[in-house]
């Protein structure tokens, strides 16, 4: 009996393992996607490619590319703000690439798609736009 329980043990165990291996490895594959994307889009707004790999000036790019002042960046680290703004980032990219609201909601939903979408297409950089 107590052989049975360590057989069902080990496999689950390595059926385990197996899962989150290859979640891992997909996970890994979406943030090299996307910052591939991202140094695509800084190039053509204008900034360097490299920012998309260091961490805080990632975002201070990324704020100033869409809202035209990189320092509200800052806002990101005040709780329930932080959600608005990571929220109206999205739709300040895609109106600062000449994309409209819907272009928006895939960035905000399906962010590495539409990141790849921005990079690799036909989207200019306009510059932010006022509301």
């Amino acid at each position: 009996m107590a052989a049975d329980y360590n057989a069902y043990d080990m496999m689950y165990t390595m059926i385990g393992t197996g899962v989150m291996t290859v979640y891992m490895v997909m996970i890994l594959a979406i943030t090299v996607l996307t910052i591939i994307a991202r140094w695509k889009i800084y190039t053509k707004a204008g900034k360097p490619g490299w920012g998309s790999l260091i961490p805080f000036y990632t975002n201070y790019c990324l704020f100033e590319i869409a809202w035209g002042n990189g320092w509200l960046f800052l806002l990101g680290f005040v709780p329930c703000v932080n959600i608005v703004v990571t929220i109206m980032v999205q739709f300040k990219l895609a109106k600062a690439f000449g994309k409209g609201t819907g272009f928006g909601f895939g960035l905000l939903f399906l962010n590495t798609i539409f990141t790849l979408i921005l990079g690799f297409g036909d989207a200019r950089y306009v510059g932010p736009q006022e509301a």
